[in-house]
């Protein structure tokens, strides 16, 4: 079974919310994200990181993603076209 080389953390966040407290939320995110890499040992240095935001009512949904080994190359071949 092939390891996998990209990860996804989605949080929902009331559009109401101060910026200030979204601002807050995402660096939480990206320490959380940062910490689970290490965990299962992968450098958070050698991944590319990539946020999104959908609207689903009255929510945003936000996805930080990370992307190491053949999804990096991928992703940045993506976007290089």
């Amino acid at each position: 079974m092939p390891k996998p080389t990209h990860a996804h953390m989605e949080k929902p966040i009331d559009r109401n919310t101060p910026d200030t407290v979204k601002d807050m939320t995402k660096r939480q995110i990206e320490y959380y994200m940062g910490a689970k890499l290490i965990e299962i040992g992968i450098n958070p240095k050698l991944a590319v990181y990539r946020w999104s935001m959908e609207t689903k009512g009255t929510k945003e949904v936000w996805t930080y993603s990370a992307y190491w080994g053949d999804s990096k190359e991928q992703l940045l071949k993506q976007e290089q076209s």
